[in-house]
């Protein structure tokens, strides 16, 4: 298979609260799409653990194409996700996996190197 032109960027690693990823550098949280990503800001939406990931914390990566998204809830799932925001996705054709962090970060890393158009929300913590 060739390289997608935007392929999304790599996770290189992932440790408590910090992340390192290709092209973009280190950091806590993160947003990834194909062809980039960029710092999760959970105030930017209104995020938290108890009402989890909303819509609005995934409009961003529709606009970019993803195939599928990643939802990653955490490395001991504690943040939830908003019900309202999987059927979002269903509505937009958008396969969404929810997932405990590490697990998801396999799962999206697999995806770029399969050429999959992956998108993902990456929490480093709880």
């Amino acid at each position: 298979m060739e390289p997608l032109t935007y392929a999304s960027p790599r996770i290189l690693s992932i440790g408590w609260g910090k992340m390192e990823i290709e092209s973009i550098g280190a950091g806590k949280d993160f947003k990834l799409w194909p062809g980039g990503g960029r710092a999760w800001d959970w105030a930017e939406t209104g995020t938290n653990h108890v009402d989890g990931i909303r819509v609005a914390d995934v409009a961003e990566l529709v606009e970019h194409t993803c195939e599928i998204i990643i939802l990653t809830c955490g490395v001991f799932s504690r943040l939830k996700i908003a019900p309202e925001t999987t059927e979002y996705l269903d509505r937009q054709g958008i396969e969404a996996i929810i997932s405990e962090t590490k697990r998801g970060v396999e799962i999206y890393n697999n995806s770029v190197e399969n050429n999959i158009r992956v998108g993902g929300l990456f929490h480093s913590t709880c």
